[in-house]
Order: structure tokens, then C-alpha cells, then sequence
């Protein structure tokens, strides 16, 4: 375990940004014995630190994988008054608040603060030989004290701080009894001649987002329990709320739902890009524009038995199982060739049509489930050992391979019959033998 003390660790993950320096903040490294025991322990340990440690917030979270989402659940609503950003993001609290699996709502411009402001009257000032610093300058020594030397003890270094005593600084109505001593000149003049106290409360922080003020709210799903489940039901009505914004306002969904929506939508193009070209390589392969379309069959039995593996093993489909099931139609149609490839020889042969696709499926048995043996047994160490974040993959890979091999050699040759004999799609000659 690792503590970090008024701000945050340097960037020693690829996905965490380093927190800006901040007396107010702190953050532990936790670094278990074995991978598995990072998701079990962040929900206990959520809930006894928000229980003991009270006035802070405090998130217990996992380091992420690929790229950085931070907290799953947030929408951003962008603008310019302070005000209206902080109404509108109360009536989305609301919203979120409406969920039962939400927890921990809030926003990233944290509560206001009691401010205490001098507003310095600057004719008077000027009369009397002062200027703005001189005002700073004073009042900033008398409630906050000024480093006027060090003393060395050891190998240690004392600051030396002047300041107003404690009693005479105890109360808002003490800054006005301060003298302003002039940089220019001996002359002392009483605070409250040229200035006056406004109180007032102030954003202490706040966040800007393509130079646009933006209050950024945001929540966890419960303990369990995926963003998704929160979000989906509520995602019409922050729809609604978003077209409701006054002029010159903007609502934006983040989190995990847009990195979701970036990353499938990249992916989905890969795929259908490299769905494509595989099309075509088999379209040149065959000479035929129909045969690849019973190479593309299987496909959908193995996506089947993808999401039935990831079901079983209690995996969510994720960034990486979406990666599995992608890299699987590669494997699959790989399969589906070598089954092709043997019944257009035999084909070539001369044998009847019944024959060659029975040939088929048992001659080439072996070497199918020898390579998809080989495969399911590489992948079970890599599940088992590899963390949460290989787990999605492999169980993917290990579910659409065992289903889509018993396809391949059973339904590709019927669906090849059914091509053939019913739908005179596909053209089979009989050809003599020499």
C-alpha cells in the first residue's frame, strides 16, 4: 500500500491522470497478492471507508485497462453562467437520484464555499498613497502570515511567520480593524477607509471542457451491479432534459456509455471492413458469388456460442469480448474452408453429391478438432491466470469455437445440400472419372 498526501501519485498507469497538487486530497495505492481479489475487495472496502470517514468523498476504484473511463456514469452539461450550470445539474442529481442502483451522485465543481472579498475603493485609496498591492499585501500578512526568515535546526528548516495573533484575527469583523501601510511612504491608513467586506459564497473549483464552463455529474452503479443497468432506464428522460437546456446550453453523455459508442462503432467498421475483404478472397477462391455466403453461415452459431460462454461463466461482454467475438469469425471461416475445400475435390472427383458432403464431415473430423482442442485448451490457463481483463476473450473464443465446430460439420453440409438440391443456388455436376 501506497499513500500519496496532498495530491496525487505521478502517472504510474497509463490511464490514471496524475491529481494537481491540493491540500485537500489524497490517494492509496493497493496492490493485492492475486488479480482476482481486486473486484471482491472494492465494494467492502467502499463501504467502511464512507462509513468511518465522514464530510469526504471517497471512490475505491480498480486500475483500468485500455482507455480511461474514470467514473462509469457522467453527463456533462456545458455553458456559461455558474449559476444556471449548478440549477441544471441539480434537476439532473435529481434524475440519477431516481434510480434505485445509483450511488454516490454528484459534481465535479464540489460544493460553494464562504468567501470573505475586499472590495477596494480605488479613489480613495489613491488618495490616501495607497495602492491595490499594498491592500493585498497587508491583509494577506495579518490572516495568513508572511514568511520573513528560517530558522535552521539540525538538518531541519523552521519557517519564521508573522501574523496577527489568533485573538485578533478570530472573527470576519477583524479585517476591517487592519492598518494599511503604504510601500511609498511612513503613512498607515485604517482597512475600512478605503475598502468595504463583502461575503458571498464561491465556486472553488471549476471545470472548463473545450473552453466551455462544464459541470460534469456523475455516479456509481450499486455494488454488483453494471452502468448500464443505471443508465439505459434513465437514458430517455436525460435525453429529454437535454433538448429542455436553455439556449447556449449544451448536455453530453460520457463515462462508460461513450466510450462504448466510440470503441464498438470503431470496431464494428473493422469488422465490416474485414468482413469484406474476406468475402471477396472467397469469392475469388470459389470463382463463385453464392459459395461464400455458406462460409458466412457459421458465423452466427459461433457468435451464439460466444455470448452462451460468456453467459455461463458470469463474464460481462465487454471491450475485450467484443475482441473475441471478432477475432472468432476469422477462426470460423477458417474451419468452413477446410470442410469446402475437401467436398469442391471431391466434387472435381466426380462423386455424387450425398457422398462427398459424408466424406466430408468425417474426413475432415480429426483435423478440425485437433487445431479447435488445441485452441479451447491454450485459452483455459489464460482465463484462469489472466485476469478479469482477458477473461471476456477467452471465454468468448472458448464458447463460439466449441459450438461453431459441431456446425461446421453438421449444419454447413446441410445448408451446402439445401444450395444444391433445394434452391439451385449452387450448381453440381457430375463429373466421370478417368
Amino acid at each position: 500500500m501506497t499513500t500519496f498526501v496532498g495530491g496525487g501519485a505521478p502517472r504510474f498507469w497509463a490511464t490514471v491522470s496524475p491529481e494537481q497538487q491540493q491540500a485537500n486530497y489524497a490517494q492509496v495505492v493497493v496492490q493485492v497478492r492475486d488479480k482476482h481479489d481486486t473486484v471482491p475487495l472494492i465494494g467492502p472496502l467502499q463501504k467502511a471507508l464512507s462509513s468511518r470517514v465522514a464530510g469526504a468523498t471517497i471512490d475505491v476504484r480498480e486500475l483500468e485497462a485500455g482507455g480511461g473511463v474514470g467514473i462509469p456514469i457522467s453527463i456533462r452539461i456545458s455553458g456559461e453562467d455558474m449559476a444556471t450550470l449548478r440549477r441544471l445539474s441539480d434537476g439532473m442529481k435529481d434524475i440519477l437520484r431516481s434510480h434505485p442502483l445509483s450511488r454516490r451522485i454528484r459534481d465535479d465543481w464540489g460544493v460553494e464555499s464562504f468567501a470573505v472579498k475586499l472590495e477596494i475603493d480605488s479613489d480613495k485609496a489613491n488618495l490616501a498613497g495607497l495602492t491595490n498591492l499594498d491592500v493585498a499585501a497587508t491583509s494577506l500578512t495579518a490572516m495568513n502570515g508572511y514568511r520573513v526568515s528560517t530558522l535552521r535546526e539540525g538538518d531541519e528548516q523552521i519557517p519564521v511567520v508573522a501574523r496577527m495573533k489568533m485573538e485578533e484575527r478570530a472573527q470576519l469583523s477583524d479585517v476591517q480593524n487592519l492598518y494599511v501601510f503604504s510601500s511609498q511612504s511612513s503613512q498607515k491608513v485604517p482597512l475600512q477607509a478605503v475598502s468595504t467586506v463583502d461575503y458571498a459564497l464561491s465556486t472553488e473549483k471549476l471545470q472548463r471542457r473545450n473552453q466551455f464552463r462544464t459541470i460534469t455529474v456523475s455516479a456509481f452503479p450499486a455494488d454488483g451491479h453494471l452502468s448500464s443497468e443505471v443508465l439505459m432506464p434513465l437514458m430517455e428522460r436525460i435525453e429529454d432534459y437535454g433538448r429542455s437546456l436553455p439556449p447556449g446550453y449544451e448536455l453530453e453523455v460520457g463515462g462508460e456509455f461513450e466510450k462504448q459508442v466510440e470503441g464498438f462503432v470503431e470496431l464494428a467498421l473493422v469488422m465490416l471492413i474485414s468482413t469484406l475483404m474476406i468475402f471477396l478472397a472467397l469469392v475469388m477462391q470459389f470463382k463463385h458469388a453464392v459459395k461464400p455466403i455458406l462460409v458466412f453461415a457459421a458465423i452466427p452459431f459461433g457468435i451464439v456460442g460466444a455470448l452462451f460462454g460468456l453467459w455461463v461463466m458470469g463474464s460481462p461482454f465487454g471491450f475485450t469480448g467484443f475482441l473475441g467475438v471478432a477475432s472468432l469469425i476469422g477462426v470460423i471461416v477458417s474451419h468452413v474452408i477446410v470442410l469446402f475445400d475437401f467436398i469442391e475435390e471431391k466434387h472435381a472427383e466426380g462423386e455424387p453429391l450425398e457422398q462427398a458432403l459424408l466424406d466430408a464431415g468425417i474426413m475432415r473430423l480429426r483435423p478440425v478438432l485437433i487445431t479447435v482442442g488445441a485452441t479451447v485448451i491454450a485459452l483455459f490457463p489464460l482465463a484462469s491466470h489472466g485476469g478479469p481483463l482477458w477473461e471476456p476473450l477467452c471465454y468468448a473464443q472458448i464458447g463460439g469455437l466449441t459450438v461453431a465446430t459441431f456446425v461446421t460439420l453438421l449444419l454447413v453440409p446441410v445448408l451446402y445440400a439445401i444450395f444444391v438440391l433445394d434452391l439451385k443456388w449452387v450448381e453440381w455436376k457430375h463429373v466421370g472419372r478417368d
